[in-house]
């Protein structure tokens, strides 16, 4: 991987707070990367530092091979799209998209025909005469996009853009922002506190608590394989239910409500031990069997203790045999299969392969 952004040992203080610890991060050219956490996790304060907004209080940032220390924002190849899309509501969507090139030394038909260009690549062609604010939320992020691509950053740098918008139509925004990035090639970097939005749009993600980054992988490895029970607990929804390591070369483990299990190397940590653990599975990687159903993978005999129809799915929480809290179970709603009812005895399945091994 050809490293675009480098950050060494990246450090931000404020007074006595600790917002950035040791931050070492390379994000390639063409890359679709997600800065994802809580609120005040650092993911922020990480953007505006590559943006130039805020200065490292030590350590090193290179963009394109440049070091970008004491480079201010408007010298950087980068540009940004904030969450509140800072858009002029006294100009028309056109003066908005070109405002950028107001200094630039091309003639005034080669702008016009530049934001032209940009309209189009967002998907508002014949949209520059209108006025900035007749528009609706996702058009104004879609003349904040043009606004940021018209001026050909290195990269993009967007800090949760789509939080403003109703679910629909943030999904929407979603795809046509993967879209963009693949058609214009350059660099985006996407800060969000959505778990869904970070695993559907990018090709990596960093996932950060307390200023630092807990864990860097692509979506799926983040999703299937989380490096701590805190990342596997801020990753959509797991279950965390105790163990006991028996035998640490072989990695088998003894497993409340489900026996011995015996893991691969890859579902554990390193230099694991024996003693007290903890292995979380994902809701969708369990399965009840219903009635007249074959068995399959290991079996476990459940309650169902509460439910939640969806429609399309119903998620079921059920007790198992020394487990302390419930099990949420996730299943499809298909044609023939029943929704169980509260207080119903059933049988669940699932796969040693689908674990993951904390340790204590």
């Amino acid at each position: 991987m050809t490293a675009l952004i480098d950050l060494k040992n990246v450090n931000k203080y404020y007074d006595d707070y600790h917002a950035l610890r040791d931050v070492n991060l390379e994000i390639a050219q063409g890359e679709f990367f997600s800065l994802l956490g809580p609120s005040g996790c650092g993911k922020t304060t990480l953007l505006r530092t590559i943006a130039g907004f805020e200065a490292p209080s030590d350590g090193s940032l290179h963009i394109a091979g440049a070091n970008m220390n004491g480079v201010p924002a408007n010298a950087r190849p980068t540009n940004m799209v904030f969450q509140s899309y800072a858009i002029f509501p006294h100009l028309s969507v056109a003066e908005n998209v070109g405002f950028g090139l107001r200094k630039s030394q091309l003639s005034k038909s080669d702008k016009i025909k530049s934001v032209e260009e940009a309209l189009d690549m967002v998907g508002l062609n014949g949209f520059g005469g209108r006025a900035a604010h007749a528009l609706s939320g996702g058009q104004r992020q879609r003349v904040a996009l043009a606004r940021a691509l018209i001026l050909k950053p290195k990269v993009l740098l967007l800090d949760e853009p789509l939080s403003a918008l109703d679910k629909k139509l943030r999904e929407q925004m979603q795809s046509e922002l993967r879209r963009l990035q693949r058609q214009v090639g350059i660099t985006f970097i996407l800060v969000t506190h959505d778990q869904e939005e970070a695993l559907i749009m990018s090709d990596r993600v960093a996932v950060m608590f307390d200023g630092a980054i807990a864990q860097l992988a692509d979506p799926q490895t983040l999703y299937k394989r989380p490096r701590t029970r805190k990342v596997g607990d801020f990753i959509g929804v797991m279950n965390f239910l105790p163990a006991h390591v028996t035998d640490p070369n072989k990695i088998t483990l003894d497993v409340a409500g489900l026996g011995t299990v015996t893991i691969a190397p890859e579902q554990a940590p390193s230099g694991t031990s024996s003693g007290a653990a903890e292995i979380g599975i994902r809701p969708e990687m369990m399965s009840i069997l219903f009635e007249g159903e074959p068995d399959r993978g290991e079996i476990a005999e459940a309650t169902i203790q509460d439910r939640a129809y969806y429609g399309d799915m119903t998620y079921y929480d059920v007790h198992l045999k020394n487990v302390p809290e419930p099990v949420t179970i996730s299943m499809k709603n298909i044609i023939g299969r029943p929704v169980l009812e509260v207080g119903e005895t059933t049988r669940v399945s699932w796969d040693a392969r689908s674990l993951v091994l904390f340790a204590s």
